[in-house]
């Protein structure tokens, strides 16, 4: 049955039924990430498949996915996600690879607040912060180190 279904009508309709069931709230923290399916390559060669979710944090809802193309990575599929999206008043969080002027731009063109990592993919911008850290006095230092998922934070 779901075969013979149109994919994006499909996708239409889900997203219509999951905005009935919950609204996302002011503030509400949205969390954009992707994640590589383990088990979908095959032994033929056919890559592994890579998703780009967004998380509802507040729900416990996943608002939508998008995959990403074969020759493509996140940075093309988190536009597309973010424009199936109602996000007015809620925080986007997108890991380093969505620090993107385009991307920080259309997420406040649909009316949100975004907080996006910066690593040494965006040099210059990276370089520019660490500056201006070192200018603000520090009243005290925290440091916290954290294991999991086979990383150390």
């Amino acid at each position: 049955m779901f075969q013979a279904l149109h994919p994006a009508e499909l996708e239409k309709s889900f997203l219509d039924w999951a905005r009935s069931l919950t609204r996302l709230t002011v503030g509400e923290v949205v969390a954009i990430d992707g994640k590589s399916l383990r088990g979908t390559a095959q032994a033929e060669g056919t890559p592994i498949v890579h998703m780009v979710s967004a998380w509802a944090s507040a729900n416990n809802l996943v608002l939508g996915q998008r995959k990403t193309d074969a020759k493509s990575n996140e940075i093309t599929a988190i536009p597309q996600l973010l424009a199936a999206l109602e996000l007015s008043g809620t925080v986007v969080t997108i890991d380093a690879i969505g620090c993107q002027k385009a991307i920080a731009q259309q997420i406040a063109t649909q009316q949100a607040a975004y907080i996006l990592a910066v690593k040494e993919n965006q040099p210059s911008l990276l370089a520019d912060i660490k500056d201006s850290f070192r200018m603000l006095a520090a009243p005290s230092v925290d440091e916290q180190i954290d294991c999991g998922h086979g990383r150390v934070e």
